[in-house]
């Protein structure tokens, strides 16, 4: 009920005015976004790479409907990967893109334009030295992601993608991306999604996890396991037995579970910090707390403590 609540507001315009206009809550937010500018992205960066953690970084923005918006989203990702370059953090740094952010639900052409946009950031990694992932939405966009991902690659094969294995389809999409040179970043999934396309418990939720990472590791591709959970983690360290420290990576989300983050990296795994950054934090903040309510209780502690 809860998770539904704050999955709702994520979207709710209102709630949204209500919370950034809090004075006490960007302390907060701080918590799970690194900041709003490039300097801030960058600074976090560094700090992350110093205990022998990797990062993914993500110019904050979705659902974006300006043509002007999107083309400054671009510029952004463009900046980012000059400054990654410039302090040479580009072999251990890469970023992650939300094609909505760069124009796919533009009213006239907001695929081709996604695609676009999105080849542009890519050309600017490649220059960089380093790749894209490009995030998954809502179930609504998986298809039209899927096609700018498979357009990418013609030039950009290192481009990664992201599954999300509560949709019933995943298992299917990890048959066929689990090919050689294929980056796939399995997460569990954190939007609002009908039962008649996604498993809605937890249990079943795990378990379509285990399944599609099964896959993953089975085939020739380089699977990133997105989780903090710890039995998941466990398993997959099963199921990459002979595929060695190269073979595979575990990504978790900038500030939660820091200490286990560290703790992998020391292990001599592949940690990868999915780091967020820019001034529209709000949908993201709100499915973080949606996804445990150990976080929607740190926030009001928070919030109690700084008031």
């Amino acid at each position: 009920m809860l998770r539904s609540a704050l999955l709702a507001a994520s979207r709710s315009s209102a709630a949204r005015s209500l919370v950034e206009s809090t004075p006490l809550t960007k302390p907060v937010v701080r918590r799970f976004v690194a900041g709003e500018t490039t300097a801030d992205a960058i600074a976090a960066t560094g700090e992350l790479l110093a205990d022998g953690r990797l990062v993914t970084l993500d110019h904050l923005g979705e659902d974006t409907k300006d043509a002007a918006q999107a083309a400054g989203t671009v510029r952004a990702y463009v900046e980012l990967l000059g400054r990654l370059d410039d302090a040479g953090y580009a072999d251990r740094a890469e970023v992650s893109v939300k094609l909505s952010a760069v124009g796919q639900f533009l009213p006239v052409d907001g695929e081709k334009i996604a695609l676009e946009n999105a080849r542009a950031i890519c050309s600017a990694a490649a220059d960089a030295g380093t790749t894209v992932t490009l995030d998954m939405e809502d179930h609504t966009t998986t298809d039209s992601t899927l096609s700018v991902l498979r357009e990418l690659r013609v030039d950009f094969p290192w481009v990664g993608a992201v599954l999300q294995a509560y949709l019933r389809r995943t298992e299917q999409d990890c048959r066929d991306l689990a090919v050689a040179g294929s980056r796939v970043r399995l997460c569990k999934g954190a939007y609002q999604e009908p039962e008649s396309v996604a498993y809605q418990s937890k249990a079943e939720v795990d378990l379509a996890y285990v399944r599609c990472l099964k896959v993953l590791m089975a085939g020739e591709g380089y699977p990133m396991v997105a989780s903090h959970d710890p039995r998941l983690i466990a398993i997959a360290g099963e199921l990459a037995a002979g595929r060695g420290a190269d073979g595979h990576e575990h990504q978790m989300l900038y500030g939660i579970r820091p200490d286990e983050q560290v703790r992998l990296a020391a292990e001599g795994k592949r940690m990868r910090v999915y780091v967020p950054y820019g001034g529209e934090w709000y949908g993201y903040f709100m499915r973080r707390l949606a996804e445990r309510p150990a976080n929607v209780a740190f926030f009001l502690r928070s919030l109690a403590t700084t008031g």
